[in-house]
């Protein structure tokens, strides 16, 4: 399938054409020892210790307990103050790092990718290509624009209901079904994995099992990016079980469509057979990303079950559907992306300038910490309140740094497959089931302001058949 034969949807994330709502800052300044020093201890640090792969319970324990993205969104706020909005290079031995302040700012560095704002920095091609090192997050030149290609004629963003979706709608509801009433984050991930299993490859045998449990021990490693050696045995094991389970192109997975695309470039004469279109090659990021967006179902479920209102309307949606209809559930998916608001599952964007620009020169690191702009409680009335409404009336469309899969030439390219499969996750379990949060950890949720930090692992349910 190639990107002339989709049918044309609009699309719930902002394209690169309706970034800019303002004006970005021509030129950066210099930040103090001590502003870098409190950066690097209230922003950089608990990043990076939460796991920017892969996420560390105990870390993301403390996280939540004492509020630390609150703390580093009050950091930067006061950062923004003193700079009056501009970005700020930060004072780090070795390296040049500019933090963007302004969601201007932040949108125009998405907008301006992959060239010079590129998406492949140091420490993502460090970390990422331990277990997919021909994704298109770390390719550059003229094989990430083919990959990407590549990926957006399987993953067709901007078509919210994809050519397969109807394939993926019973795997999905069985999953639901298989929750038991006393429901945990690791109940939840089991039934979450063997879903994106069917999805992604179409099957859920051993050796897909083994392919997922794989890919989790090479994320912990790769939170270390260039810091720990890379266990190649390991990898070599993961991408020869990744070839051989895509080779099965099993119909209806997103591996068929990806391996419909390739095929069709070796036609053409514009794809040669290796890695570069190769769908081994693409599929690690697919299953990485998956992971995040399991994390944004559970805590997208804790905030519908407290919230009434929002609850009365996910359970009116989910039930005005047939058991063979397959719909965008457009509120559903909203909770979803008021979860990656509220949570943001990537808070550090990283991008590094391939030439001079006005705010730094070449090789710098640009980072924009998505929780400041997504919780601006000066320009966001809704900052702190969950607030789905948002994502259907436009109100986020016309905010620049409200990304919640990225924005601009390197946004997700999955996001509408991946708000198809959460949305009608979503569906399955509240069209069937009462749903009541039973624990969180020590937090609150509820109507009201909620807490910068929330550790999904600590969330229960308890739940019954629907009457």
């Amino acid at each position: 399938m190639t990107t002339s034969d989709r049918s044309a949807t609009p699309t719930t994330a902002p394209s690169g054409g309706t970034l800019r709502g303002d004006q970005p800052h021509p030129a950066s300044d210099t930040a103090s020892v001590a502003e870098t020093a409190r950066v690097a201890a209230t922003v950089l640090a608990p990043t990076i210790a939460a796991g920017p792969i892969t996420r560390r319970p105990a870390v993301m324990h403390l996280a939540e307990r004492f509020d630390l993205d609150r703390r580093a969104i009050a950091t930067l706020r006061r950062l923004r103050r003193t700079h009056h909005g501009r970005p700020v290079r930060l004072r780090l031995p070795g390296r040049s790092v500019t933090v963007l302040l302004d969601h201007a700012d932040a949108g125009r560095m998405l907008a301006a990718a992959p060239v010079p704002f590129s998406p492949a920095t140091l420490e993502k091609r460090a970390a990422l290509s331990r277990f997919q090192p021909h994704g298109v997050l770390v390719s550059e030149g003229p094989w990430r624009q083919r990959r990407r290609d590549a990926n957006e004629d399987a993953l067709e963003p901007g078509r919210e209901l994809h050519h397969l979706a109807s394939e993926w709608v019973d795997p999905i509801r069985t999953g639901a079904d298989d929750l038991p009433s006393g429901i945990g984050w690791e109940d939840f991930s089991t039934v979450w994995w063997r879903i994106v299993r069917q999805v992604t490859l179409g099957g859920d045998t051993a050796d897909d099992r083994e392919v997922t449990d794989l890919l989790g021990r090479l994320r912990q490693d790769a939170n270390w990016a260039y810091l720990l050696p890379r266990n190649r045995r390991l990898r070599d094991r993961f991408l020869a079980l990744v070839r051989q389970q895509t080779g099965l192109d099993r119909q209806g997975s997103l591996v068929s469509a990806l391996n419909a695309v390739a095929a069709d470039a070796r036609q053409a004469g514009t794809g040669p057979g290796d890695t570069g279109l190769d769908a081994a090659g693409q599929v690690p990021h697919w299953l990485f990303a998956f992971d995040a967006a399991g994390i944004a179902t559970f805590r997208a479920l804790a905030l519908i079950a407290t919230h009434p209102g929002a609850h009365a309307r996910a359970r009116e949606e989910a039930g005005h559907r047939g058991e063979d209809e397959v719909r965008q559930l457009p509120f559903l998916r909203a909770c979803v992306l008021e979860s990656l608001r509220l949570w943001p599952t990537t808070p550090a964007l990283l991008r590094e300038a391939r030439a001079d620009t006005a705010w730094g020169g070449e090789g710098t690191t640009f980072l924009a910490f998505t929780p400041l702009f997504h919780r601006d409680s000066g320009r966001l009335p809704y900052a702190d309140r969950f607030d789905p409404d948002i994502w259907l009336d436009g109100r986020a469309r016309a905010q620049p740094a409200l990304v919640p899969f990225s924005s601009g030439p390197a946004a997700c390219p999955g996001r509408d497959v991946v708000l198809f499969t959460t949305a009608t996750l979503l569906a399955a379990i509240l069209g069937r089931r009462e749903v009541r949060l039973t624990g969180t950890g020590g937090t609150r949720l509820g109507p009201g302001r909620l807490p910068a930090s929330l550790n999904h692992v600590t969330l229960t349910f308890s739940s019954r058949p629907s009457t």
